[in-house]
């Protein structure tokens, strides 16, 4: 009986290694894939918001592209939020306040959303508090990786950022056809109040990041260090390159919002055949995490970005 209670452990053992791509899965780990998870499950409201942008609220294209462009700001100002939270705990903590407020915040701009809002700007208003609720949490979950990152080697470093990537994935998976789906059969302000349920997530599981309470409430120093550091950061070319090449990447124009009328007007895509498309698309995202999680260990950086195997 010892044996097979022993030879059953291994196996669980073996199962959960390669679920978590060798990873130990700790609470603390699972809290950082479940806000991950948050993230891509979110995409539950991106048709109803394309839908109820073009049909209730009658916006163009170009309206559209203009008022997402007002709504990715707080993705441009993310280092300030780390500042933020390293220089001003809250409670004589750094990370589980900020990952509660900003599931509470999410969840009440889905809320406004769903129930008062019948103006352009104030759309703009409800989406924009949602796009810094995944902002301030996706700052958070990111230092942490990367405090863990630190003490791994560069293969165990990308399969925990693939590990992290494919959680959002797959809550991006999970909710990719229902997105379509709900929508044949129900209002867009029913599909934002559902999506609204899923920021909760994030404040429940604030409590499982382990985290020691600091003594000062606000360390000014802590901030004059990172600024410091970021300063020093910037000016080696091995950091700003990167950077470049990510501006570029985000700077490379998009044609999603003409494209989302085109197939809807000209072409008469229902909500439903959309939901498919973006269970493929979903699908696809998990393939690329895969492939990248194989083949990382032993391909340089610098190949993948040069698109050569």
């Amino acid at each position: 009986m010892v044996a097979v209670s022993e030879h059953s452990d291994q196996s669980k053992d073996s199962w959960l290694t390669k679920v978590f791509f060798g990873h130990e899965p700790t609470p603390e780990l699972i809290a950082i894939l479940l806000v991950y998870f948050v993230q891509g499950i979110l995409g539950l409201s991106r048709l109803a918001v394309s839908f109820f942008l073009k049909d209730e609220l009658g916006l163009s294209p170009a309206q559209v592209s203009a008022m997402f462009g007002i709504v990715a700001l707080p993705w441009m100002i993310k280092p300030l939020f780390g500042f933020i939270s390293d220089g001003l705990p809250i409670f004589g903590y750094r990370r589980r306040p900020y990952l509660v407020l900003s599931g509470l915040l999410g969840t009440a701009s889905w809320v406004i959303l769903a129930t008062i809002v019948h103006r352009p700007w104030a759309a703009v208003a409800a989406i924009t508090l949602s796009s810094l609720s995944i902002a301030v949490s996706d700052v958070i979950v990111d230092s942490l990786v990367v405090e863990r990152a630190r003490s791994e080697s560069t293969s165990e470093a990308g399969s925990l950022q693939a590990l992290c990537w494919g959680a959002s994935a797959v809550g991006g998976l999970v909710t990719a056809y229902f997105s379509g789906f709900l929508l044949e059969h129900f209002s867009n302000r029913t599909v934002f109040g559902i999506t609204a349920t899923f920021p909760l997530i994030v404040s429940l599981v604030a409590g499982l990041i382990a985290e020691s309470k600091v003594e000062h409430s606000m360390d000014w120093s802590v901030v004059r260090q990172q600024v410091g550091q970021l300063k020093g950061a910037l000016a080696q070319r091995s950091i700003w390159l990167p950077t470049a090449f990510l501006f570029l990447w985000q700077a490379t124009p998009t044609a999603e919002s003409a494209f989302f009328f085109f197939t809807t007007n000209e072409l008469g895509f229902a909500p439903e055949f959309l939901g498919r498309v973006r269970l493929v698309t979903s699908l696809a995202s998990l393939l690329g995490i895969w492939m990248f999680q194989r083949f990382s260990d032993r391909c340089p950086f610098v190949t993948f970005l040069a698109g050569r195997w």
